[in-house]
Formats: structure tokens, sequence, C-alpha cells
């Protein structure tokens, strides 16, 4: 049904799925929620985003089989949706053609009108004018690593973004199935930060490139720090990137795609180990949850430990997927943590993950969740 999401409420959560897009509100307690959607329909959207530098922003990364990959700006909460008039796209010289669109992230608070893109094959993309304008950030595709590049499952493509908070030349991105690379000067030149992420499916288990990132993120009170679930496991770099440290002990599987940050606590991570019977190999694994329970995994202490969260969810029979950006946090005392299946399942917790309940089901496969306290 689709209603007009209320701009009363402050708690926005937004979907994107493989039939368009829905969103729900709530108050700041989050009991009882209204829904509205879908809309963008029958565009596969891949990922969404908050602008909270223009309220009201929501950016989506929209695939159509009809008009292709496409960037979508809503000013209304996401009741509303308008194609930028110039799509981020490669020079014709260049012969390469744009698949996918995979993530989007407003930029730093001191470049409010820019977004970044990150698509398929693997590329990364910049506007400086709220969209109106595209450019390639062409060192990274021009990479001299970047002939030798190989796509995971789901294609050779840019996921992840993580931007700098304070040191505007300073950013990271996360590519399938070529690993963390990072800049220091703007985009001008990018090096591999891989050191110590294994890649099992190599024949060199710890290559400079060629790991699996799955999900790249920072928090940012602690921006150097970094986590990512990887396919091969997830990790911890202390240094900005330049070593990873193994934090997969604790977890009943090294495999998943969902990673998220606790918004207050930089120390606080969760995951949502998928089965890895066959996971060891690339495209391989049965992908559902381990053990067909769905089990979140809290770190208070950046991955030393990990305790399991089931309180509220399914521990039975449940054959559920997760995919990258199946999972988002709020900002809220105490933190909302939000997970959507691919079976088309929302999942949250009001209280840090301490406890669990059903808000959502019976939608389309869910590609993404995000979730913004506009107010």
């Amino acid at each position: 049904m689709k209603m007009k999401p209320s701009a009363a409420a402050p708690v926005l959560l937004f979907l994107g799925t493989e039939k368009g897009t829905f969103t729900l509100t709530s108050d700041r307690l989050r009991k009882h929620w209204s829904f509205s959607g879908p809309h963008l329909v029958g565009a596969e959207v891949y990922h969404m985003a908050y602008d909270h530098r223009n309220e009201g922003t929501l950016l989506a990364a929209v695939n159509s089989p009809i008009w292709g990959p496409q960037i979508h700006v809503s000013r209304d909460l996401g009741n509303t949706w308008t194609p930028c008039k110039d799509q981020p796209r490669f020079p014709k010289e260049s012969g390469k053609t744009v698949k996918r669109f995979w993530h989007i992230r407003p930029g730093r608070e001191s470049e409010p009108k820019v977004w970044y893109v990150g698509a398929e094959p693997a590329s990364l993309f910049k506007s400086a004018d709220h969209g109106a304008t595209w450019i390639e950030v062409s060192s990274l595709s021009n990479h001299p690593t970047s002939e030798r590049w190989q796509p995971g499952f789901g294609g050779l493509c840019l996921h992840s973004i993580v931007l700098h908070p304070t040191e505007k030349n300073r950013m990271w991105v996360g590519m399938s199935a070529v690993g963390v690379f990072g800049t220091k000067d703007g985009g001008q030149s990018w090096k591999p930060m891989n050191k110590g992420v294994r890649a099992d499916f190599m024949p060199e288990k710890f290559p400079e490139y060629g790991q699996c990132t799955h999900k790249l993120l920072s928090h940012p009170a602690s921006p150097e720090t970094l986590f990512q679930q990887n396919h091969c496991g997830v990790y911890r770099s202390d240094s900005g990137g330049e070593e990873w440290q193994d934090i997969s002990d604790g977890l009943p599987s090294r495999f998943g795609f969902v990673l998220g940050l606790h918004a207050k606590d930089p120390n606080t991570i969760y995951v949502v180990p998928e089965d890895e019977a066959l996971g060891d190999k690339v495209g391989g694994g049965q992908r559902f949850v381990t053990g067909a329970k769905l089990r979140v995994y809290r770190s208070r202490n950046a991955g030393n430990s990990w305790e399991p969260l089931t309180d509220g969810l399914p521990q039975a029979n449940a054959f559920l997927h997760l995919l990258r950006e199946g999972m988002a946090t709020d900002t809220l005392d105490p933190c909302g943590i939000y997970m959507a299946t691919k079976t088309g399942q929302v999942f949250y917790s009001r209280d840090g993950g301490d406890h669990w309940e059903l808000l959502r089901e019976h939608l389309p496969p869910i590609l993404s969740v995000g979730v913004a306290v506009t107010g």
C-alpha cells in the first residue's frame, strides 16, 4: 500500500529490494511503525543512503531492467523519486560500460555537495554538485593491478566506500574480489591494503590483492580503525588499513556478508555468520545462516571476543540469507539494530541487540537496509 512517509516521525527505515523501495517511520520509541511502498516499482535498488547534510534527501543506487543503472534522488523521505539528469558513466573512449551501481555515499560534512558511487565493473564515481555532473576517479580503475582483478560471485564490483571524516584526502574502498584499496591524496593514487587478510581460494593465501571483501566499515569516532567482513573471516585494522588482524575466533563460521557498528561505541560490532559448508569456494556455500539458526554475534571489545544474540530470533529451520547491505544501526540510545533478509523479513532490536522482534515480512528480496534519525 502506497502511503506517504510521515515527516513528523523522526526515525526513517528505508529498504532497497528487487522490486523497488519501501520506507517505515516511527517515533523515537520505535515500537509502532507506519509503512509506505513500493516506490520505484520494478527496479532493483542495491543501496540507499540518507544525506543528513540536506534534510529529507534520500539517494538510491537503482538498476533498472529498462533504463539500466541510475542514481535517483528523493527530497521527501522516499515518497517520490527523480533520476539525476546526468548519470555516472565511463568516458566513451574507454570502451567500458557501467553494468550496475552497488553503493552510494554522501560526502563529508566539509563537502556538502559531494556524492560518491561504487559501480560494476569495479570503479568509483564522484559528483561535486548534488549529482548534476559526475566524473570517474579513473586512477582507481586504471591501477597497475587492475588488468588482473577478478570478479566475486556477484561480479567485479566496488561495494563499500569509507571516508575519513576529517582528512578529506583519505578514503578506502572495498571491492570483490579485489580487496581493500586506499588513498591518501584525494584519489590521485591508490594502493592495496590487504596485509594479513586471507584468500583461501587463491594459490597464494595472503596476496597483495585478490581478497574477497564483503563489507568494509569504519566508525567516525575512531577513523583509523577499520573492520571488514570478508569471504575468509572478520578482520580489524588499527592502522588505517596498513595491517589487518583476524578477529574470527569465537564465531561459528568465518563466512558472512553483513557488518554493523554501534553508533555510540566504536568497539561494539555486529556480524551474522553464514553456513560455510562449501564457503571456501568462490560462489560456493549454501549461503544461509549457520546451522539454520539466525544468530547475531556482538563484540564489545572490537572483536577480541564474541557473544551470540538470539532472543526473539528463529533458532530452528531458519534458512535465511543476508546480503552485504543487510544491516544498519541508528544513532539513538539505546542503539537500534536492523537487519533484512533476501526472503523479505526485517528484524530489529531496540536495545543494542539484546532482544529482537520481527518488524516486517512478505517483502520482495531485500538488497539493502538503512536508517536515519531525521529529527
